[in-house]
């Protein structure tokens, strides 16, 4: 989880590769609607955002029905949003975890300005920043630095997580980040 320019993409791919679990990119459950919103440069409100969240949601619930662990990508800047998301677990402590991406805001805009072809403009970082409810002691998760490369990133989630660390990252991880990219 994160906003904008964190590199949620990018570091769920890699961790997703790690852990041997499915992936799918949390933006591919937005609306067209959605996306044309936000492209157009209007950040969204909650009742275009509960559609999205239930979607991605009901998604990582049937990973975990399969006994499949599962990774995605997504803003959750608010608790309410996270309540939701945790509801794809069976209930049992830990079932869904998250990982905040955190950075400071020059390198955070400097991200988004770099991307190309991508609908989050820049202006919307401030607006995803007031949004932003950070994790609290009671949630389960964690938050991580986004300074270092992403693959020292995914190490920390892992430690974190209590996962092995030294495997490389999958080719899938890296090919489901790269074939995001190119949308």
């Amino acid at each position: 989880m994160g906003v904008a320019g964190s590199g949620k993409t990018t570091v769920a791919a890699l961790l997703a590769g790690r852990l041997g679990a499915s992936f799918a990119e949390g933006d591919d459950f937005h609306s067209p609607a959605n996306v044309a919103k936000m492209a157009a440069g209007h950040p969204l409100v909650d009742d275009d955002r509960w559609p999205w969240l239930n979607g991605i949601r009901d998604w990582f619930a049937k990973e975990l029905a399969a006994g499949r662990s599962a990774v995605v990508p997504c803003s959750a800047l608010r608790r309410s949003y996270r309540d939701l998301l945790e509801t794809a677990g069976d209930g049992t402590a830990g079932t869904v975890q998250f990982v905040h991406l955190t950075g400071s805001y020059d390198l955070l805009r400097e991200r988004i300005q770099g991307r190309a072809g991508h609908f989050m403009k820049p202006e919307m970082l401030d607006s995803q920043l007031a949004a932003l409810e950070p994790l609290g002691d009671d949630e389960p998760g964690f938050a991580v630095d986004i300074t270092p490369r992403p693959d020292q990133i995914v190490e920390e989630a892992l430690r974190l997580l209590g996962e092995p660390a030294g495997a490389p990252a999958t080719e899938a991880g890296i090919q489901a980040r790269t074939e995001h990219e190119d949308h």
